[in-house]
């Protein structure tokens, strides 16, 4: 047992006070973990959209003051009662949904949606008893994610701790915990393109980049990259993807044009942007007879996706994925040893590293759309 094990714990913690403003390093409480809990030391996080999306407080419901962060890697430093599975020491990836193993969700082969720990935006406290185990002078600090990994210490439920190979760089792999898989799951575990196959992804971001490099990883002939940014054609071609298109550029529907392009329509087709056109787009641009889609963006609550049915009754295929169909503790893992044995390229998602201190600098880089993903280093 760790000497803090059972104690309180001060340390520094990047604290969003309020809405779109700029975070601040205090000195938090965080309490001991309780049963089915686990405090982690964390020693990197990057920055994710939704950190910034909740940050902004744009179209939910707002919860201040809160510990953002939910990419990240850390070492076990104590456990609560009734956690078997992990001990202090352990290096890990807390993630933002989770897997309890006993409900139908985590028993059924075809689902990751556990029914207790799948993705919860609004919670800000623990599931045990309601609490948030974070503090400033006695007021409770909320949780985000159930991970809250701007902190150096956090505590998270044991579902949503995933043990991975110790000799696995935290700096590096601590991406896998959300976008990077999210759009890598989505080609190798949905889409699935056999080899030689033509693949078309929407939107480069780091989710659509990384279902690219999912494409590339299955050995696709072509893989086409839809985005209305013309500068991030070089970045793509870093991910395998063979030719660009600007909807921008073309005055029929862009589904036409791929179609033109490919001799009838891609084989597969990944949608990492959330927009409802491009998820129609996506859908309607793979091949009858034996084309499918996934769905990987978020859309606005009110969109409605319109399409003939007879593209259905032509053979196309439409399918949805929630953290690219990974069951976080027991295929993330795997997922880790992709990176270590060299077959995933995880350094080319990583464009920035910033010191914990400078942690609102991360969040300039993307509000600017600079870069992928920005490493912030918290064991200096």
């Amino acid at each position: 047992m760790s000497s803090t094990a059972g104690q309180v714990i001060r340390c520094k913690a990047a604290v969003a006070w309020e809405a779109e403003k700029p975070l601040v390093i205090e000195e938090v409480e965080v309490a001991p973990p309780q049963v089915d809990e686990v405090r982690i030391r964390i020693l990197y996080t990057a920055l994710c959209h939704t950190d910034v999306f909740f940050w902004e407080a744009k179209g939910q419901n707002p919860l201040f003051p809160r510990i953002f962060g939910h990419e990240a890697g850390g070492i076990v430093e104590s456990v609560g009662e009734g956690v078997k599975d992990l001990k202090p020491g352990d290096h890990v990836l807390p993630v933002f949904t989770g897997e309890c193993k006993e409900c139908a969700h985590c028993k059924s082969e075809e689902s990751n949606l556990c029914e207790l720990l799948r993705i919860n935006t609004d919670r800000g406290v623990m599931l045990s008893d309601g609490k948030s185990r974070f503090s400033i002078n006695g007021k409770p600090i909320y949780h985000f994610l159930g991970t809250s990994s701007f902190s150096e210490y956090t505590v998270v439920h044991v579902g949503c701790v995933v043990k991975i190979n110790p000799l696995a760089p935290l700096d590096k792999v601590c991406i896998l915990s959300c976008g990077i898989s999210t759009g890598l799951g989505a080609t190798l575990n949905v889409a699935k393109p056999k080899k030689g196959s033509t693949v078309a992804v929407f939107g480069l971001g780091a989710v659509g980049l990384a279902a690219a490099e999912g494409a590339r990883i299955s050995g696709a002939s072509r893989i086409i990259g839809i985005d209305l940014h013309p500068d991030r054609i070089e970045e793509a071609k870093k991910f395998g993807v063979t030719e660009f298109v600007n909807p921008k550029d073309h005055k029929k529907p862009i589904q036409e044009v791929i179609a033109e392009m490919t001799d009838g329509g891609v084989d597969r087709s990944v949608e990492c942007t959330g927009n409802v056109e491009a998820m129609i787009s996506a859908f309607e641009c793979v091949h009858d007879g034996w084309g499918l889609a996934v769905i990987v963006g978020v859309p606005r609550k009110d969109a409605v996706f319109k399409t003939n049915p007879v593209n259905f009754l032509n053979g196309r295929t439409l399918k949805g994925t929630f953290f690219g169909n990974y069951k976080p503790r027991s295929d993330l893992p795997s997922v880790v040893e992709k990176y270590m044995n060299k077959e995933l390229e995880v350094e080319k998602f990583i464009t920035h590293h910033v010191s914990f201190a400078d942690i609102n600098k991360a969040f300039e880089y993307m509000l600017n759309g600079q870069g992928l993903r920005c490493i912030i280093r918290l064991d200096e």
